[in-house]
């Protein structure tokens, strides 16, 4: 598995959805967590099985969560962006 960086805006964008999704029923905060986690654990596995959507950017979609992992494969992995599926879809590439 290869290392896969978080970077702070990223963790930041992870612990906000999972409060907001927290305040809204106990427990689903932390099920969004536990998927994010999952997730980024699939993208150290495997980076090339998601799509690169520009710039060498590649996007995983998370399940049930309308939420998306924006990383870039280079000598690491690195999370750049944990965003809502209705945001912009060139909101990441403020984070590059």
């Amino acid at each position: 598995m290869a290392e896969v960086i978080v970077r702070q805006r990223a963790q930041a964008d992870i612990r906000a959805a999972a409060l907001w999704y927290e305040s809204r029923r106990p427990g689903l905060g932390s099920e969004f967590t536990l998927r994010v986690d999952a997730l980024v654990e699939r993208i150290g596995q495997n980076p090339l099985q998601f799509p690169e959507i520009g710039s060498g950017v590649r996007r995983a979609l998370l399940q049930r969560f309308p939420y998306a992992i924006y990383f870039v494969v280079a000598a690491r992995l690195v999370v750049i962006a944990v965003l809502h599926q209705r945001r912009h879809p060139d909101t990441w590439k403020q984070r590059l």
